[in-house]
């Protein structure tokens, strides 16, 4: 079970770090939606700022990845 865990963290930090941008990216695009969403709906997850919430996790941590890679 550890040695599968391991190769996966192995093959995730490979692949990010050859796309260091993608997870920012990503983020920036959950924020974006997350704008667009509070403008033309009134759901759950316009009203919890939900993208926006996940967004600025993802960025914040693709970027302290990113630095680390």
């Amino acid at each position: 079970m550890d040695q599968r865990i391991s190769r996966i963290l192995d093959r995730l930090s490979e692949y990010l770090a050859a796309r260091k941008v993608l997870l920012p990216l990503t983020g920036l695009g959950f924020i974006l939606l997350n704008l667009i969403l509070q403008f033309f709906t009134n759901g759950w997850i316009a009203q919890t700022n939900l993208f926006l919430h996940l967004g600025l996790f993802l960025a914040i941590l693709g970027f302290l990845i990113a630095r680390a890679l």
